[in-house]
Parts: structure tokens; C-alpha cells; sequence
């Protein structure tokens, strides 16, 4: 991989492109002003540009970055719990008693203050391990998150060099349309001049000039598709619309991907199986949790208390005016499960169940990979062997051609032989670049499958 994609991929969980800020942004500006010189836009500059900017990767690197954040603080699991509590109560109340004696005591505007304070600390010591499993869960999670990002690159990747390389073959076959009606306007000169000097016929000249309206005709149709192609490619890039650009005019086939290469250790390098692989982890973590949901909760516990009463008056003479209380206190509390209803069995029952699922899934998902990259290979052997065909083959079209020209030009061979001879060209054509973008279609998809194509 070009070393600008390396640098701007950084799966821990975040992306970033400090390398590529000024050239991006400069290519950015550049492609914006309508009279600006057109950039050409390299492969690993777009794709460097999607990782920066494509939606999907940022969601899925904002999901990763929640779950970072929930690991970086998991670690205060085992950490006591300290609370602290305070309260200032004032009174004014109003007093008459009327004691057995037929005594009375009257005090009106009775004004007292209450303060109470207190500090609590609860340690929770043992707890069936639980807590060391959902720390080592939400590790599994941040993991998690780390290869959805790296999945979603992988299929952001291959979509962006699809849409590129598809730009690429329409802007070929743009050429090729160009080419033939060079060829049919020289066809049209040659079949206008012999019409002229009263050696050839008028329906020469008429066909040649509806053919060369034909490929006019081709010519826009060719130039909407490759707008339309850019719109899409500047869609996946997350910029606007409206940025004009140019590609390479050609694209690389890498010959020589081997099936036993392909698919040796997929298994630690596919992110699709790797995610359901770690999802069967996290199924397991979270059986362990709900296992210890079975055995006592011990915790320490301990507090210092506060409390002072002033009283400016008092009716009963054994009241005290003044009464403060201030004390520390500890000890051990221990919780035990007795019977909640079966709700732990079921719980343990229902993790169970979702590990079984999980294996299932991945059982599932390595069957289809595999599959699929056996089908893949020979998609990809098909059109390796159909290009080298077609590049062999479009030699002997144009050298036939060069025959067929120069025989018509000579008055040896006929208008029709010419005309066929230039419609061979064009099919071969098609058909070569069709090959050629097969090929690498085929390729991307092999290293989509593999996950190889971001390290």
C-alpha cells in the first residue's frame, strides 16, 4: 500500500491524515475554482481523502470512541465508592404540655438548629469476580470498536477504487470513441473523394456520415456517464459536488494473487470474521458475569457521622440546650443470594444460548468468506486470461485494419470491408477494456475478502 494511505490510517480507534492535511486541503481548493487547472486525483489521495472525510467511517469511528471511553474509565470498577452528605435544618415551633400532674408548660417561638454531616465509604471486595470480567468486556468492546472501524475502511476502500477505476475505464472507452471517429471521419474523406473523382457511390458517403453521427452521438452519452461517475466518486470522498478533477488514464493489474496466498490466514485477517470472533468473546465475558451473579457480594463498609442539635430554649427541663454527636464506625456486609425467582438460571441459560449463536455465526460467516474467495479467484483467473486474450487479440485487430485502410485507399477492397474492419476495432476495444477493468474489479474484491486492502 502507497506509504500516504499508511500514514493516514490509524485503527486505535481513530483515523488521521497529518501528512496528507496540506496537499488535500490545496487539491481541495484547487478543484473548486471553476478556472483553476484540473488536478489529477490519484488513487491514494482518494483514498486517503474518503478515510478523512467519508460519513460512514465517521460514524463508525464516533461508536468506536464511546467505547474507548468506557474502557478508559473501567478501571475505577475496583475503586471504593465515596459519598459524602450534609444537611442544616432550622426550627421555630411553638410548645404546650400538660403533664400528669396537672403541671403547664407553655414556650412559644421556640428557635433550634439541627446540623448533620457525614462521610461513607463503600468498598466492594469480592463480588464473584464479576467486576474483573465486565472490565475485561468493555477491553473486548473497545476491541470491537477498533475492527467495525478497520471493516467499514475495507469496504469504504474497495467501493471508493471501484467508483475510481470505473472513471478510469469510461474515460478509455471515451478514447476508443474518439479514435473510431477519427477512423470513420478519414473513412468519410476517402468515400467523399472517390464519389467525387466517379469511382465511388453516394450510400459509401451517406453510411460513413450516419456512423460518424453515431459515435457523435456516443461521444456525449460517454461524457454524462463520466460526470455522473465523478458525482458518485465525490459523494463517497465526502466533498462537493461540484469539485472537478482528472484520473490516470490507466490501471494496474496486479498478476500475480495466488488462491493458497489469498487464502492463508484469512481467519486473522478478515475484519468480518474477526468481529464475529471477538462478539463470541464478549458472549463468553458476559456468561461469566451473569455465573457470578450466584456467589455473595462482600464489601467494606465505613463512615464518619456528624451531628450537632442547638436548642435556644427548651420546656422541658431535661431537654439539653446542646447536643453534638461525632463518631466513626466500620465493618463488613456481606449479600447473598438466596432465590430470586430462577432470574440468575435463566440469565445463565440465555448466555448459553448466545455463545451457541455466536459460534453458529461464525461457523456461517467462515464458510461464506471462504466461498466467496474461491468464487472470487475464479472471476479474477477468468479475466487475467480473457486480458491477455484481448491484448493479443487487439494486435491483430489493428494490424488488420492498417491492411483493410490502405487496400480501400488503393481501390482494392471494398467500402464494406473497411467499415467491418473498423467495427472489429471498436468491439475489441470494448471488449479489452472491459477485460482490463474485470480484472481489477476481481482483484479489489479478493482483497476486500482477505482484508488486505488497509493494513
Amino acid at each position: 500500500m502507497n506509504s500516504k494511505i499508511k500514514n493516514c490510517i490509524q485503527l486505535n480507534p481513530w483515523i488521521t491524515i497529518p501528512n496528507l492535511f496540506v496537499s488535500i486541503v490545496t487539491f481541495l481548493v484547487l478543484s473548486t475554482s471553476a478556472k483553476a487547472q484540473q488536478q489529477t486525483l490519484s488513487i491514494e489521495d482518494a483514498i486517503a481523502i474518503s478515510l478523512a472525510n467519508n460519513y460512514d467511517i465517521l460514524l463508525s469511528r464516533n461508536d468506536s470512541s464511546l467505547a474507548a471511553l468506557d474502557y478508559s474509565y473501567s478501571v475505577y470498577a475496583f475503586a471504593p465508592r465515596l459519598n459524602a452528605t450534609g444537611g442544616m435544618i432550622y426550627n421555630i415551633v411553638d410548645n404546650k404540655r400538660v403533664l400528669a400532674n396537672g403541671t403547664k408548660r407553655d414556650g412559644n417561638n421556640i428557635k433550634s438548629s439541627n446540623l448533620t454531616a457525614s462521610v461513607s465509604l463503600n468498598w466492594t471486595l469480592f463480588d464473584g469476580l464479576k467486576m474483573f470480567a465486565t472490565r475485561k468486556k468493555l477491553g473486548e468492546f473497545m476491541e470491537l470498536g477498533e475492527l467495525q472501524i478497520k471493516n467499514q475502511v475495507v469496504t469504504s476502500v474497495a467501493e471508493v477504487m471501484r467508483t475510481y477505476y470505473d472513471i478510469v475505464r469510461q474515460q478509455q472507452q471515451l478514447k476508443a470513441i474518439e479514435e473510431q471517429m477519427d477512423l470513420i471521419n478519414e473513412r468519410l474523406k476517402l468515400a467523399q473523394y472517390k464519389l467525387d473523382i466517379g469511382t465511388g457511390a453516394k450510400p459509401d458517403m451517406l453510411q460513413a456520415q450516419i456512423d460518424l453521427n453515431a459515435q457523435r452521438s456516443a461521444h456525449m452519452t460517454q461524457q454524462t456517464n463520466i460526470l455522473k461517475l465523478k458525482e458518485q466518486l465525490n459523494q463517497l470522498l465526502a466533498v462537493s459536488v461540484n469539485t472537478n478533477y482528472s484520473v490516470i488514464d490507466s490501471i494496474p493489474i496486479n498478476a500475480t494473487l495466488s488462491l493458497d496466498a489469498i487464502q492463508s490466514g484469512v481467519t486473522s485477517v478478515n475484519p468480518q470474521l474477526l468481529i464475529t470472533q471477538k462478539n463470541l468473546d464478549i458472549a463468553q465475558l458476559t456468561l461469566k458475569e451473569k455465573k457470578a451473579d450466584r456467589f455473595p457480594v462482600i464489601s467494606f463498609n465505613s463512615a464518619y457521622n456528624f451531628n450537632r442539635n442547638d436548642n435556644k430554649s427548651v420546656v422541658d427541663p431535661y431537654q439539653p440546650l446542646f447536643n453534638q454527636n461525632r463518631g466513626f464506625n466500620y465493618g463488613l456486609a456481606a449479600t447473598i443470594p438466596l432465590f430470586n425467582g430462577m432470574n440468575t438460571r435463566r440469565l445463565i441459560k440465555s448466555a448459553e444460548l448466545d455463545i451457541k449463536y455466536q459460534e453458529l455465526l461464525y461457523k456461517r460467516d467462515l464458510a461464506q468468506i471462504t466461498s466467496s474467495i474461491a468464487n472470487a479467484y475464479k472471476d479474477y483467473d477468468l479475466h487475467k486470461r480473457t486480458l491477455q486474450l484481448e491484448e493479443d487479440n487487439i494486435k491483430l485487430v489493428r494490424e488488420n485494419l492498417f491492411i483493410a485502410r490502405e487496400r480501400y485507399r488503393l481501390g482494392v477492397s471494398t467500402f464494406l470491408e473497411m467499415r467491418e474492419a473498423q467495427r472489429s476495432l471498436e468491439d475489441a476495444n470494448n471488449r479489452l477494456i472491459g477485460a482490463r477493468y474485470n480484472t481489477k474489479v476481481a482483484e479489489i474484491e479478493l482483497m476486500r475478502l482477505r482484508g488486505d486492502l488497509v493494513q
